[in-house]
């Protein structure tokens, strides 16, 4: 009998013996997700295979879950979780082989029992997606979904989020909300079913702040390659540096808010912070959304500018070399931009240091050109900024004021070395 895709299998090669679930090959070899949670690739040629269960009978006899219901506990605070979707709300799918987002925020709490030590917890799910899909149309959605359970008494709030655009979507809601609890948000590298995933200890981690005083927008992961601890990035600088690893976010130009003690639960903090009930909640949740995040290359044609400019874009933000540099030929087309009332803000390709425009010669052309320095934001969080305050004011020189203006600590006085 042939094997399909979904029918569990046992393979002995060599000697050795592996069982598992197969599943999707593009290489020729049979790969099967092992009950370790890892997959196992197998060249078939001298390989004996037994089906141990067909797909549909697997089907057939499992069981629907039973879910135990979780009563609150006297005395803890109330978080929300709002589910976007992302891998710590994912698992395999055995038809396709990848990760998709399958599970709604109630499972995070069944999947994580420890979560309900620490607070009663109400789960909404804004949406069942992978970050790619994220669209600002979303972050005015899920902030006005956050507004509504703070109004309705929530003291934390903690956002399950895919990992790959989460730094966006934290600047987005952090210019947004002004908030006087903490609202958290918190992805998983791995999925729940692989044995080094993160998402239980950032998920706890993650709920740790939501009680905790910090209440700011802020970004909480692993600290590390291990299981010590978890950094409390702040929204505004905070970004994901390495494809895979659990440790993948850092904060730029500055020091983490603080950690997490993941054996103690205990925080420890590094920089100031808005203290919980210091803020009166507000929402200011207007963006333009036709704003352009352009990165300078050498020999790059200024038509990339033009295009932007032709096609009605409101904002551009320049991603350009070491200070803040373009070529000289990029500068007519910043000069037509800003005379079209268009802001463009330079930032830089570096991430770590600030714009100075005012060293070079072309850097003082791009000046003149009213072109805005991003001092040291970085290039995402200056795009977030500007579809903010384009969606706060359409006079051109308040507009420039407020994107000169400090915020939500995302353009700080001097940066780290």
């Amino acid at each position: 009998m042939e094997f399909e895709e979904g029918d569990r299998v046992r393979v002995e090669k060599a000697g050795v013996e592996y069982e598992g679930i197969v599943m999707p090959s593009t290489t020729g070899h049979i790969i099967i997700k092992m009950v370790s949670g890892y997959n196992a690739g197998i060249d078939p040629e001298g390989a004996t295979v037994t089906i141990v269960q067909k797909k549909q009978d697997m089907a057939v006899s499992a069981k629907p879950a039973v879910k135990a219901e979780i009563k609150p506990k006297s005395g803890l605070p109330k978080v929300s979780i709002l589910s976007t979707g992302g891998t710590i709300a994912s698992k395999i799918d055995y038809r396709t082989g990848a990760v998709t987002s399958q599970f709604s925020a109630d499972d995070i709490l069944q999947a994580i029992p420890e979560l309900t030590e620490i607070a009663n917890f109400s789960g909404k799910a804004i949406y069942n997606i992978l970050s790619e899909n994220m669209k600002a149309e979303y972050w005015q959605e899920l902030s006005r979904a956050v507004v509504e359970e703070i109004k309705h008494g929530a003291d934390g709030i903690i956002i399950a989020h895919g990992t790959d655009t989460m730094m966006y979507s934290a600047a987005a809601l952090s210019f947004m909300i002004d908030t006087p609890v903490p609202i958290v948000f918190v992805g998983s590298q791995r999925s729940a079913d692989r044995p080094s995933s993160d998402n239980a200890m950032n998920a706890i981690c993650a709920a740790k702040v939501a009680v905790s005083d910090i209440a700011e927008v802020t970004v909480v992961m692993h600290s590390d390659g291990s299981d010590d601890s978890c950094s409390i990035h702040r929204a505004t600088k905070v970004r994901k540096m390495h494809t895979s690893r659990r440790d993948a976010f850092r904060s730029i130009n500055s020091e983490p808010v603080g950690s997490v003690d993941y054996a103690t639960g205990e925080i420890c903090t590094y920089l100031p912070y808005s203290k919980r009930d210091e803020k009166e909640l507000s929402l200011k949740d207007s963006l333009e959304p036709k704003c352009a995040l352009v990165k300078f290359t050498p020999g790059s044609s200024p038509d990339i500018l033009g295009y932007f400019i032709d096609a009605g874009y409101k904002g551009i933000v320049i991603e350009g070399t070491g200070l803040g540099h373009v070529s000289t030929d990029w500068i007519p087309q910043i000069e037509r931009a800003t005379s079209n009332n268009i802001p463009v803000i330079v930032t830089s390709q570096c991430l770590n240091g600030r714009i100075c425009d005012r060293v070079y010669d072309t850097g003082r052309d791009i000046l003149k050109a009213g072109a805005i320095e991003g001092e040291d934001m970085l290039p995402e969080v200056a795009l977030v900024k500007m579809m903010w305050t384009l969606g706060q004011s359409d006079d051109y020189a308040t507009v420039l004021d407020i994107l000169k203006e400090d915020i939500r600590c995302e353009i700080t006085e001097r940066s780290l070395e």
